[in-house]
């Protein structure tokens, strides 16, 4: 028979127990969860595009590097939680933002493959308690509370007038225009043709909008048959730089087609060098992760935003054959040397 001391002492025990144990359980899965140095715990994620495109990769590198920097300067450990799918898939991105938000991510960065199907995935997420912004590609009927990128009409404005410049105001152009479904690129195409309207002695090809996958291989076939069956092109707009993040992807002599394309990344700079390229138009590209953490940050624990929003437009950077030397430390000391 246990004595009643010893008994009371049991209770107390096997009360106290149970409760520690729930108490465990609630400090670690609660949305502001304690990191192991015992500071407060911030998941962020991040649902770019594709993994296989550059330019996404970069932006996780910001975003990682956001993390590391800024996340000390607010006393709380950031977590980048990178949900993309390896190639585009609009379906993929709605059930990584969904999946997210369950799984307690306070802030969440998405690139839109395509605004409709994203739409209601991000209103959902931010029912479920997430903040939710876009970078790069907008969902602007959405619940996201920010963009951060390019304002797209005037990039597609931007990429025409360098062309146009380029080609001495004559001549047949065509567009490269990645994913059909992409608001981003939508806009792009938008300027691009509003552009052209001012430069008369400049034709697009009949047909000449190119849309395609965003993967180097498939955007460098596109280039490549179209300008096979269509041999009268002497202007390419690029709206995107995806051909250009391979080797050998522009297969006629330096100079004998103009081109002017966006983003600016390491692998596409030796067409600038070559000749090849007139003039790349960056983009912060590394930024869109970087920014994006930064904005979540401040909105999640000082319920503040930066000077601009909801839109925050981030003007492109003119990249020429003199650039190419510093754009190529700017990426060594982004990426760490890689």
């Amino acid at each position: 028979m246990i004595p009643r001391m010893k008994r009371k002492q049991c209770l107390s025990s096997c009360l106290f127990l149970p409760l520690l144990a729930l108490g465990a359980l609630l400090g670690c899965g609660g949305r502001d969860g304690d990191s192991a140095s015992g500071g407060q715990k911030l998941v962020i994620g991040v649902v770019a595009k594709s993994q296989s495109n550059p330019v996404f990769q970069a932006a996780y590198k910001g975003a990682l590097a956001a993390a590391q920097e800024l996340g000390p300067r607010h006393g709380v450990e950031v977590e980048i939680d990178w949900q993309t799918p390896p190639d585009e898939d609009p379906q993929k991105q709605a059930e990584a933002i969904e999946q997210l938000a369950r799984s307690g991510a306070r802030g969440i960065a998405v690139s839109c493959s395509d605004a409709n199907t994203l739409t209601e995935a991000i209103n959902r997420a931010v029912e479920l308690g997430a903040l939710v912004m876009t970078f790069d590609s907008d969902a602007p009927e959405s619940a996201r509370f920010c963009y951060f990128g390019t304002d797209d009409v005037t990039c597609g404005k931007r990429v025409m007038r360098e062309l146009a410049q380029a080609m001495g105001e004559k001549g047949i152009v065509a567009i490269l225009a990645g994913n059909q479904s992409a608001p981003n690129l939508q806009k792009r195409v938008q300027g691009v043709m509003e552009e052209l309207a001012s430069h008369p002695g400049i034709q697009l090809l009949k047909d000449g909008v190119y849309f395609h996958e965003e993967t180097p291989e498939q955007a460098a076939e596109a280039v490549n048959r179209a300008q096979t069956t269509s041999p009268e092109i002497t202007g390419w707009a690029m709206i995107g730089g995806w051909p250009l993040f391979t080797r050998e992807a522009l297969r006629w002599p330096a100079g004998e087609v103009k081109v002017v394309a966006v983003d600016a990344l390491p692998a596409q700079l030796p067409y600038v060098e070559s000749g090849h390229v007139e003039v790349l138009l960056a983009q912060d590209c590394f930024g869109w992760g970087y920014r994006s953490v930064e904005v979540l940050l401040m909105k999640l624990l000082e319920d503040k935003l930066p000077e601009g929003a909801p839109l925050l437009f981030d003007p492109l950077t003119p990249v020429r054959k003199a650039d190419v030397a510093d754009f190529n430390a700017k990426w060594a000391k982004w990426l760490g040397g890689e």
